[in-house]
């Protein structure tokens, strides 16, 4: 069969591959076309146009960018119905992707979801155009079934794609690669290591990544062999990070390391994001950082309906990591709570054991097996919604 996947970001695309992958193993003879990147590329997948082309973030880059959004939709579609798949996939990315499903369901293309848009947090009436234009959605997060099923539309859970990512991980280290590691990295394995993860996205590295920056060297004014290491956006090159760490030479710049990263920091800050789940199952304990103009948090806060924005604790219901947002994601309460999580600190055991709950919570590996073959099977049958 011929297949049609769409994802926009460095974490859908990380999980389309793998999806990707399964898929093959079900249908080797399939042929895929993709929007997406490295991750998507290497699974087999013909890249049409690579995620960091495209990535926008914030309304003034709506604006200002407005005709290449267009242009994008416009070549989206062309190569769609050039390609004339038998199932198109979305993987998250919902302000793209949603449109493209409402043009593909006029077109009587098979619509399939992976991984849902947050409408959960946020204009829930999205429920209404999923249920019309997506023949399937394949949901992550326990939770998303009791929410679709309010709205009578039954979805399936598959469990998260990330416990397969860093199972991966696992397997594929050695000593060999751990010694790699830590010559590439130039860290030393005998000291503590403070990972920042300060996102993908260039707007928001630089909202986030100074007050970071900073934070972690007040903790080394406290604990002198502090070691510090920031995780490269996969997208971004080298240069676009010098002017922030120019002003801190002890800081190493990690490109394509950041589950090694993570599987040797003692604290971590992090961009909310996928990133904060990341970090949990890696057993780091974190502070959630977020920072962008007053504007749009307040607008952002009026939309959002949930009492989190990091998945650790929307998942978990409770506050089990803090968040630090707007004046709190500043360099003095920053540092302020971060260090006792570089020490042995109830703080730090909190965490911890929240991590196992919310490990639990989770389920079992096999997100993507399980949703290729869910997928695959549907496409034996009619459509359901036809």
């Amino acid at each position: 069969m011929k297949y049609y996947l769409i994802a926009g970001e460095a974490s859908g695309d990380l999980h389309a591959g793998n999806l990707l992958r399964a898929l093959l193993r079900i249908d080797p003879l399939a042929q895929v076309r993709a929007w997406g990147g490295d991750a998507v590329a290497a699974a087999g997948a013909d890249l049409r146009r690579h995620y960091r082309d495209h990535a926008i973030m914030g309304l003034g880059q709506v604006l200002t960018k407005l005709p290449t959004i267009l242009g994008n939709f416009r070549f989206c579609k062309q190569d769609i119905l050039d390609f004339a798949p038998d199932a198109l996939i979305l993987v998250d990315y919902s302000g793209f992707n949603l449109r493209i499903a409402r043009w593909a369901k006029s077109q009587n293309i098979r619509v399939f979801y992976y991984i849902s848009p947050q409408v959960w947090a946020t204009r829930a009436r999205r429920v209404h155009a999923i249920k019309k234009y997506v023949e399937a959605m394949f949901v992550i997060l326990p939770f998303e079934e009791a929410f679709y099923a309010k709205y009578n539309y039954k979805v399936h859970f598959v469990g998260h794609p990330l416990l397969d990512a860093i199972e991966q991980y696992h397997a594929t280290q050695s000593p060999e690669s751990q010694a790699l590691f830590w010559e590439n990295s130039q860290l030393q394995p005998d000291a503590p290591i403070l990972a920042l993860l300060p996102g993908s996205r260039r707007q928001e590295i630089r909202a986030m990544l100074p007050a970071m920056l900073q934070a972690a060297a007040n903790a080394q004014t406290q604990i002198p062999n502090l070691q510090i290491a920031t995780a490269a956006a996969p997208a971004l090159a080298a240069d676009f990070y010098t002017p922030f760490l120019e002003k801190f030479p002890s800081v190493r710049l990690l490109h394509a390391q950041t589950y090694a990263l993570l599987s040797h920091a003692r604290a971590a800050l992090v961009t909310s994001g996928t990133a904060t789940l990341e970090t949990a199952l890696f057993g780091v304990p974190q502070l959630v950082c977020y920072r962008t103009s007053w504007l749009f948090y307040l607008l952002v806060r009026w939309l959002i309906r949930v009492p989190f924005i990091s998945l650790v604790n929307l998942l978990l219901q409770r506050a089990a990591v803090p968040e630090m947002l707007q004046n709190d994601c500043a360099a003095a309460p920053l540092t302020a709570q971060l260090l006792p999580l570089l020490d042995d600190s109830p703080q730090r055991a909190a965490q911890l054991a929240d991590y196992a709950q919310l490990r639990q919570l989770l389920g079992n590996t096999g997100a993507s097996q399980r949703t290729a073959q869910l997928l695959f099977d549907l496409l034996q049958k009619p459509p359901a919604n036809s």
